[in-house]
């Protein structure tokens, strides 16, 4: 029987700051239950909720007269025992609606269920029974022309008023944590700068749009946006506890799907209907500009109040992104706050569900879910919302886990001072390195249709896998239109933590072109099965995708003022991997691919430059033969950071 990792309590921790920046720390030991004994807790604490606590529905108004409906899980002896409030703000519904039905699980953790909190959950404005009007990703203001000038910051700031002084008896002080769109909401809370908000979480939360989700370097991740608008982007007209149909698209198989769907402006035409607005928004919209700008949080996230927790999930295939960003935009504009960082394995959310240790394949050793929400979660919260003497936690800067190894690990500050920057280079004959290229053929070149592109996973799905961040590469290598480099079989352990700069010289015959990097790690010949993988897996030789980034080649330059290829010339093409923290070990090999197409994960690009890909026409589909550079005079790199 498999085993999950179980904190019995929460432990101090001991932080030791060493001289290369990095906090050598005295961790908790786990705990080990079996699986039947974690879901015997989970179906405890669902008892224990309505055992322990009372339900109550609030129509809460705001400044300008909306009325937000909230609900609240007190604890049954709050007349006696002052808890401080947990604050949950979404777009997803707090249901189930009624006073007598209650929800399953309300808590971030079943520690911090059973140390006792006042939960409150709260439909954002225009959301299923909240009143008012839906805005995505609304802009935050900077200046307010009156009383009923409003954002989400200041629906917060009314919301919480409300909370601390109308509704349950209460300590005083008030925590806000949520995840994804959820997350947002969190850090907009952390702009209310309520006195009572002591202590927030932003997990998973969307800081930049047209990063986070739906575009990565002005790629469009195709799948993801679809589904999401085809139900969530769906009118809202009046208050309703009834949610939104999930799209059917008729088949199991979205690379069939996505490439019957043909020219993006189709998805409109064929299916949508003009209904689902910010769709349309959005492909009125290719390049960054004032639209865009306007729901980048992170220039407005400056003087915060509260302790700041920010979690991400290394495999979170949504909102890495904003994570990452969230937490280096506060460190840098609130330099002396409490600013903290968790970046674990998981999948988009999965701290918060689950155990964390399995990804598609891969493992992660025992429950890296609970260890977090034991040991960093529910002391953060406790610290600022129970203690006497708020803030006297000692709690690490950075908790970030290194896979390879499946260790959990801290410093002073992320990435880490101690990480050196290291150059790997692109070489002949399917080689990579860090020595620079010598003399020999000075490009690999391939052929790229947009009519046969190269799919991103092996699984038959309609949406985003999130395995695939994980997946096994070794059906890419296998074709002809992905060039594969390798290291030799590595004689030392190679541990990467941070951000990875690439810079590809390619050059095409077309005038337009995507650039997918992808970092892998290869496993040795007589790596052993894993009797939890999937029965036709073989880890021996295993290609473990680590970390992968798509470039959208028009935006190599300014993702404002877009510009196309000069055709067979030449061309630098910058741009960020986003960050990971994994070891490579000894035998093992290093692997990067580099191909044009990963699809239905993100558009087709037409390879003929377009000025907006959205309304391009089938007709502007071409085949381009693209070429890598790896000469000495044309290097192409990626500038890695080393520990």
């Amino acid at each position: 029987m498999k085993t999950t990792l179980y904190h019995a309590a929460t432990c101090a921790l001991l932080s030791v700051l060493c001289a290369t920046g990095a906090a050598a720390q005295t961790l908790p030991a786990p705990v080990a239950i079996t699986d039947a004994e974690a879901t015997a807790r989970a179906v405890a604490d669902t008892l224990y909720i309505h055992e322990r606590y009372t339900k109550t529905e609030y129509q809460i108004p705001m400044r300008d007269g909306v009325k937000l409906y909230t609900v609240v899980y007190a604890p049954k002896d709050a007349d006696k025992v002052r808890y401080p409030v947990m604050l949950n703000r979404t777009p997803y519904s707090v249901g189930p609606y009624g006073p007598e039905r209650y929800k399953t699980n309300i808590s971030p953790s079943s520690t911090m269920l059973h140390e006792g909190y006042i939960f409150a959950f709260q439909d954002v404005r225009g959301r299923y029974m909240s009143e008012g009007q839906f805005v995505d990703m609304r802009p935050q203001k900077t200046k307010y022309a009156g009383k009923t000038d409003i954002d989400e910051s200041t629906d917060t700031f009314d919301t919480i008023e409300y909370l601390v002084k109308k509704g349950p008896k209460n300590n005083g002080r008030v925590g806000q944590w949520g995840i994804s769109y959820p997350g947002f909401y969190t850090s907009t809370g952390l702009l209310s700068r309520h006195p009572a908000l002591k202590a927030a979480s932003p997990q998973a939360p969307i800081a930049d749009w047209f990063w986070d989700d739906f575009h990565h370097n002005g790629a469009f991740f195709l799948p993801h946006a679809f589904n999401f608008m085809a139900s969530f982007g769906l009118p809202r007209p009046q208050p309703t506890a009834a949610r939104n149909p999930a799209f059917k698209h008729g088949t199991p198989d979205g690379y069939d799907f996505f490439m019957r769907l043909g020219p993006l402006k189709n998805a409109d035409a064929n299916y949508f209907k003009g209904q689902v607005g910010f769709w349309n928004e959005l492909t009125q919209h290719p390049d960054y500009d004032a639209f865009w700008e306007a729901r980048n949080l992170r220039p407005h996230l400056k003087n915060i109040k509260a302790a700041v927790l920010t979690v991400g999930g290394f495999n979170d295939a949504e909102d890495l992104f904003g994570a990452l960003k969230t937490y280096e935009t506060i460190e840098k504009q609130n330099p002396r706050i409490a600013n903290r960082l968790v970046m674990g394995p998981w999948i988009h959310g999965g701290w918060a569900r689950g155990t964390g240790e399995m990804l598609g394949n891969v493992h992660y050793g025992p429950s890296p879910s609970y260890w977090y929400q034991q040991n960093v979660e529910a002391p953060f919260f406790k610290s600022y919302l129970k203690d006497d003497k708020p803030g006297a936690s000692k709690l690490a800067e950075a908790y970030v886990f290194e896979s390879g190894t499946n260790q959990w690990r801290t410093f002073d500050a992320w990435p880490p001072k101690a990480a050196k920057d290291r150059t790997l280079y692109f070489q002949p004959n399917g080689k990579i390195g860090f020595e620079q290229p010598a003399s020999g053929s000075e490009f690999d070149q391939f052929l790229s249709d947009p009519a046969h592109p190269v799919p991103f996973t092996e699984a038959t799905a309609t949406g985003m896998t999130r395995e695939y961040m994980t997946d096994d590469q070794r059906f890419a290598s296998r074709r002809p239109d992905v060039l594969t480099y390798q290291t030799d079989a590595l004689t030392e352990d190679l541990t990467l933590a941070g951000p990875i700069e690439a810079l590809l010289q390619v050059a095409t015959t077309g005038s337009d072109a995507d650039w997918v990097v992808k970092i892998i790690d290869v496993y040795p010949n007589d790596t052993p099965d894993n009797p939890r993988t999937q029965p036709h897996v073989r880890l021996a030789g295993y290609q473990q995708m680590v970390r992968s980034e798509v470039m959208r080649g028009r935006f190599r330059n300014s993702f404002a003022k877009p510009e196309p290829f000069t055709p067979g010339q030449v061309t630098p093409v910058p741009f960020t991997v986003q960050d990971l923290m994994h070891t490579f070990k000894k035998g093992h090999r290093l692997m990067v691919q580099v191909q044009s197409t990963w699809f239905p994960l993100v558009d087709r690009n037409p390879q003929k430059y377009v000025d907006n890909i959205y309304q391009a026409e089938e007709n502007d589909f071409q085949i381009a033969t693209h070429r890598l550079y790896h000469s000495p005079a044309s290097a192409s790199k990626l500038v890695v950071k080393v520990l």
